[in-house]
């Protein structure tokens, strides 16, 4: 008798062991699958344009019209079903943005091969960053053409998105050459244009947890 009942706790152990761990996976895939989808109200206010600042659901990046470091027009058109990652940079900053473009390089590295996942950097001093200089801030990042476009474009356009599409500049109202102060802010949007997550480009667990979110996405 003993010898069964040793038998039957032995089975009633397992079987908790494995509902356990049944439950953990849930758990953890259940909290996954609802990566949320961010709109307007999500942000600080002071990223954000005051006339979305109330839109609760529904935001959509808008589209763009940009030149990357070869020259080239960029546009929506060439992210259409893809996975990508916006940050606003410019190549003079002395602070977060060289952590900033080595830790997208880095996520370039990761996903390098995979034709799903691109990146988009949009520089917020339009008037001094000129092509030859992003060429170069290119070159010296390793940026893929084709997977990472270093841009510039029309002052009030890259004002527009930053503010009413991807939330990461704060506006000084100066007027002047610098007068976006921009967040560490890496943008996750997906193939349906909505932003599905934010993350400090200067840290590294924050690039890790940007990496498992684009991999959830792909999935």
């Amino acid at each position: 008798m003993s010898q069964f009942i040793k038998h039957w706790k032995s089975h009633i152990v397992t079987l908790l062991l494995i509902t356990g761990l049944i439950f953990a996976y849930l758990l953890i895939f259940h909290s996954k699958s609802e990566l949320r989808v961010y709109n307007p109200s999500d942000f600080n206010p002071e990223l954000v344009d005051a006339s979305v600042q109330n839109v609760i659901e529904n935001h959509r990046v808008a589209d763009f019209e940009l030149l990357n470091q070869n020259g080239k027009t960029i546009t929506q058109k060439d992210y259409a079903n893809k996975i990508y990652v916006t940050d606003f940079f410019f190549t003079r900053c002395p602070s977060i943005c060289p952590i900033m473009s080595n830790n997208m390089e880095q996520l370039q590295k990761i996903f390098r091969d995979d034709a799903e996942v691109m990146f988009l950097s949009i520089s917020v001093t339009p008037e001094l960053d000129s092509i030859p200089i992003l060429k170069a801030y290119a070159e010296k990042h390793s940026v893929i053409d084709g997977k990472w476009n270093i841009t510039t474009g029309e002052k009030k356009h890259i004002y527009n998105l930053a503010r009413k599409s991807y939330f990461a500049v704060v506006n000084e109202g100066d007027g002047g050459i610098q007068d976006f102060i921009h967040t560490p802010n890496f943008i996750l949007v997906d193939r349906q244009k909505q932003i599905r997550g934010v993350y400090d480009g200067t840290k590294d667990e924050e690039i890790e947890r940007l990496t498992n979110d684009i991999n959830f996405l792909k999935k």
